[in-house]
């Protein structure tokens, strides 16, 4: 489990395709300080587990399923990518609730700079965009953001929108984002759990509801 809160970009090392797989190795002198085989590290958005480490680098294998929904598989040796250590117990939610497991990438199609800030826009799959809202979070390639604009239900090409401040713009890979990149989209794990549940509504069933009888789990 993320926040979403980035701690360094990491620069890619090495990356090794299988038949249907990759190993990538990233230089990350913070991630990789406290790392231990078994440990999550979340990679421009993408939960990876690490299988080897040094001092300053660590190692982990990408499955087809993470290559096939994110841009993964397109980093290359001296690409940066952002990183984040697994949200310790009891620590601060500084961003939002993150899994680490991306819903599908995005293009951007937009950016307008402010006097201390950027907008980005991007495009908004069908697929997703009942799940993204105005004021929202989002993370894009494993950055916890607040969507602060989003297409109206009624057109044909959605997208929606971020406000890039300056540490984001300093302390991610977002701040060199151009038109036409892509990124990696993780939408509320709230929002998807709503929809499922509407899903099974739609179709005539209910989810099943426990009730708790005086602490016996009775079950109605």
């Amino acid at each position: 489990m993320f926040t979403g809160i980035i701690e360094e970009r990491g620069e890619v090392l090495a990356w090794e395709p299988t038949a249907d797989a990759a190993r990538i190795t990233v230089r990350a002198p913070l991630a990789a300080s406290d790392a231990s085989h078994g440990d999550s590290i979340s990679v421009s958005g993408v939960c990876l587990t690490v299988i080897d480490q040094g001092e300053d680098w660590f190692t982990a294998d990408v499955m087809a399923i993470s290559i096939e929904v994110s841009t993964i598989g397109e980093r290359r040796p001296g690409d940066l990518v952002n990183l984040e250590r697994a949200a310790p117990v009891g620590g601060r939610l500084g961003g939002h609730i993150v899994q680490g497991h991306i819903d599908g990438t995005a293009t951007v199609i937009e950016a307008r700079d402010g006097s201390a800030w950027r907008v980005v826009r991007f495009t908004l799959s069908p697929e997703l965009a009942p799940l993204v809202t105005r004021k929202g979070s989002i993370a894009v390639d494993g950055t916890s953001l607040t969507v602060s604009a989003v297409a109206d239900p009624s057109e044909a090409e959605q997208w929606f929108e971020v406000s890039l401040i300056p540490e984001t713009l300093e302390a991610t890979t977002l701040g060199a984002l151009a038109v036409g990149d892509r990124v990696n989209l993780e939408t509320d794990i709230l929002a998807r759990h709503v929809e499922r549940m509407l899903a099974f509504r739609e179709n005539g069933l209910e989810p099943v509801r426990e009730y708790a009888a005086g602490g016996s789990g009775a079950t109605r």
